[in-house]
């Protein structure tokens, strides 16, 4: 009988110097770090399934991973030495022992995101590598407006990594899952809270939503900034939705600003 554990990890980390989450040959990874220093620990060869791909530069503060294994280190030990060894971009929050069919991407209800805009003239040097600079005048107000329209299920093919073969696209278009497998070849998606919040010196994109398109929130906040502009008004977000084309929509906003903010399950 198999005495292995399914092991859940609550993670943050610093994205601004990894190619991303998902493991890539030759490069810095957050996957591919966690799973080499996992291996070291447990003597085990793993691969840690996270709850979405976060790109390169994109951040987290409650990434979740599960993976399978057969050590018997207590859970407080095995979270100590993994922060031990980890980089100190990488941090584990806590570890858990779940059901054996729970899976980090598979399983998850909601993903929450924010973006992080700093309207301040200046930048202060230690903040740069986590927000994203638009000093220049934007219409709030609109803004709020068509985040708002963004609310409810639509095909958001409008607001997907542009890929002109699509059969690769819709087999890699999840940035995450959000559990819904009947939905992986599709772009429909339900977003549940789509607003903005202002700070001092930052406006902050919230979104909440069951899976997110690869680069979709990233999209979103990209063509907002247009509202913002006044290039575009709050009521052309449902014609951008309906024509299903991504240069219906704005740029894709940098990636400094974004952080995977919780998954819920």
């Amino acid at each position: 009988m198999s005495l292995a554990r399914n092991l859940k990890l609550t993670l943050v980390y610093d994205g601004s110097d990894f190619h991303g989450w998902q493991i890539q040959p030759g490069l810095e990874t957050v996957q591919g770090t966690l799973s080499e220093v996992i291996g070291r620990t447990t003597g085990e060869k793993v691969l840690p399934q996270g709850s979405g791909r976060t790109d390169a530069g994109v951040h987290a503060l409650g990434q979740v991973a599960t993976f399978k294994t057969e050590s018997p280190i207590p859970l407080e030990n095995l979270q100590i030495v993994l922060n031990d060894r980890l980089p100190p971009s990488i941090r584990v929050l806590g570890i858990e022992h779940v059901a054996d069919d729970f899976h980090a991407r598979h399983s998850a209800r909601r993903k929450h995101y924010q973006y992080r805009i700093y309207r301040s003239g200046i930048v202060p040097p230690f903040l740069r590598r986590y927000v994203t600079h638009h000093p220049f005048p934007l219409d709030e107000a609109a803004m709020q407006a068509a985040a708002a329209a963004v609310t409810g299920e639509h095909d958001f093919t409008s607001f997907a990594a542009s890929d002109p073969d699509r059969t690769a696209r819709l087999e890699s278009a999840s940035e995450d899952d959000g559990g819904l497998l009947v939905k992986h070849a599709t772009h429909l998606r339900t977003i549940y809270e789509s607003r903005f919040e202002r700070g001092s010196e930052e406006l902050v994109y919230h979104v909440c939503g069951n899976g997110f398109l690869h680069h979709m929130v990233r999209n979103l906040v990209g063509t907002l900034l247009l509202v913002g502009k006044g290039t575009l008004k709050p009521a052309d977000i449902g014609r951008i939705l309906e024509a299903r084309d991504r240069s219906a929509a704005g740029a894709t906003a940098p990636a400094s600003g974004l952080y995977l903010l919780k998954v819920e399950y």
